[in-house]
């Protein structure tokens, strides 16, 4: 019996070309739950802290931040232990399984706060339960992310794969927008939270989470392939000079995507003065996203992932810079600028991923080791470090501006949530763009190093190296 068979019944072809539509629906699975209860720690929790659990909000940011810092242990430390891991379960399987309850039991934490604690026990419980979500998502998403680079080798093919797990996640994000509706609208908000989030979308969570990870097939022949040492593992990453450019894009990325996320409450409520327009913005800004993706993966194929994601940056920058101008009497901005960016925005979720796969490959080429779970680690800390930047400051501004919350604000504060909520990303989009434009790995280079790995695996290939 084959290596591959040994390692796991379901595993696939290392020249299997298209994936299955039943591994796409299994790979894409989490993402509802996660798109679910994710979209409410997004725009939400910080709000939900400040104006329900009474948290000030520089001490809240921080909480967030701290919890974010943690992940430059764990994110390694989870990378590197998946990559070496051996296991009849694969080396991914075996790690995803064991997070899904520990995910699901911090996102109850989170969210059901009990009643009976004082201020300062409310602030230790929320730390407590940002340990343990954050140290839970990190062992699920770094080998969750590492298989689906796995589960292809093919350049446009993980455009693919990537592309319907997006539009498959429009129904968890969906779902999170009723629960934000519901709990927005309930007479006590904490019960709400407590019930939609702790008792529905934990329990969602943790189903989907084990259904992937049982459905999933995995290579049996990666299993052992990681680097030995995990100093070494990590500075491959940095020397690899095409991840380090695209580490820089997706860090500004995950920025412009957290702040109008983390944001959007506090703009429609404290600067428009509309709270009910937080669900319509955030629907018009997600919306686009999805049904764009099949035009996202062909576009893709003709004009290049590198060039189409440019010019998202860049529409990006422009429609983060408009939305300065929101509650100034342009109130037509609120339903153009939204859809606009939620449009350009919807690129990246796609053809990032992918060009992070094709770089692996580049890594294996130079180094001779598999390394997806490492390159994942870097992956999941860069976009966890985005969130706690916005959060830290958010926080820290508000307080210096004297936010109050439930309160009328005063015009410095709508000034400083103007600022935060759109001059920000919009620069950090355009500092992006020009970054981006010397990336310079494209479907040609990577044909040239698939085709250098795979005569690598010839007898005559075998233990050679890149250049």
């Amino acid at each position: 019996m084959s290596e591959t068979s040994d390692a796991n019944p379901r595993a696939i072809s290392n020249r299997e070309a298209r994936l299955s539509i039943r591994v796409i629906f299994a790979y894409a699975a989490p993402s509802v739950g996660f798109g679910f209860t994710g979209l409410l720690f997004t725009i939400y929790l910080m709000k939900f802290s400040t104006d329900i659990l009474l948290i000030a909000p520089g001490v809240m940011g921080t909480l967030i931040a701290v919890s974010r810092l943690w992940d430059a242990v764990s994110d390694p430390m989870a990378g590197y232990l998946s990559d070496r891991t051996r296991s009849r379960l694969g080396r991914r399987r075996s790690w995803m399984f064991a997070a899904s309850l520990p995910v699901a039991g911090g996102i109850w934490m989170l969210w059901s706060p009990p009643t009976s604690l004082d201020a300062t026990g409310v602030v230790i419980w929320m730390a407590l339960a940002l340990l343990v979500y954050e140290t839970a998502t990190t062992a699920f998403f770094i080998p969750y992310g590492a298989l689906g680079v796995e589960l292809t080798e093919q350049y446009h093919e993980r455009t693919r794969l990537f592309g319907y797990r997006h539009v498959i996640s429009a129904l968890g994000l969906m779902l999170g927008v009723g629960a934000y509706w519901f709990i927005d609208q309930a007479e006590n908000t904490r019960e709400a939270a407590g019930l939609l989030m702790g008792w529905i979308g934990a329990p969602l969570v943790a189903v989907l989470c084990l259904y992937a990870a049982w459905q999933l097939p995995e290579r049996g022949e990666y299993q052992g392939r990681g680097s030995v040492a995990i100093l070494n593992s990590f500075r491959d990453v940095f020397r690899n000079r095409h991840a380090r450019r695209l580490l820089a894009v997706y860090f500004i990325d995950s920025f412009g995507v957290a702040s109008i996320g983390m944001l959007v409450p506090y703009v429609t409520q404290y600067v428009l003065h509309r709270p009910e327009l937080a669900m319509p913005i955030i629907l018009l800004y997600f919306l686009p996203q999805f049904f764009l993706t099949p035009m996202w993966i062909r576009l893709s194929r003709k004009f290049g992932k590198k060039r189409l994601w440019l010019v998202c940056m860049w529409a990006t920058a422009f429609g983060f810079g408009a939305l300065f101008f929101i509650g100034t009497g342009n109130d037509l901005l609120i339903w153009i600028i939204p859809p606009m960016l939620g449009a350009a925005g919807g690129c990246a979720p796609i053809v990032a991923p992918s060009i992070n796969a094709d770089i692996i490959d580049f890594d294996e080429y130079l180094t001779g080791q598999r390394k997806e779970g490492t390159y994942l680690a870097v992956w999941n800390f860069v976009r966890k470090s985005a969130g706690a930047i916005t959060a830290l400051l958010t926080g820290w501004v508000l307080q210096e501006f004297d936010f109050l919350p439930n309160q009328e604000q005063t015009e410095g504060t709508k000034l400083a949530l103007r600022a935060l909520f759109s001059l920000t990303p919009a620069v950090c989009y355009a500092a992006g763009a020009l970054i981006f434009a010397g990336f310079a790995f494209n479907e040609v280079e990577h044909t040239r190093v698939r085709e250098a790995l795979n005569a690598r695996k010839s007898p005559s290939g075998m233990g050679q190296k890149g250049p």
